[in-house]
């Protein structure tokens, strides 16, 4: 997806782990996927250069869809959609 497609998604949950050094932002982001629904998308606030491998990773391997990242002053965005 484009920056501009990604600024631009509707997400159901936003969990911000800016204060969190890895493995923060994953842990957060593992917590709130149980609370949205199948298709929903969710976006991570993270600080943590690492957060952008991790979220990408951790996807695949639970069967998610990784939608790509935007980065902010200091902070990356980045977005997944729950697929089961």
């Amino acid at each position: 997806m484009t920056q501009d497609e990604l600024k631009g998604l509707e997400v159901a949950k936003s969990v911000d782990a800016r204060g969190t050094a890895c493995p923060g932002p994953l842990l957060e982001a593992k917590k709130a996927i149980g609370t949205i629904s199948t298709g929903d998308i969710m976006e991570i606030l993270s600080a943590d250069e690492g957060t952008r491998v991790d979220i990408p990773k951790w996807c695949t391997k639970k069967g998610h869809e990784y939608l790509g990242s935007v980065e902010e002053s200091g902070f990356f965005k980045i977005f997944m959609k729950k697929n089961k």
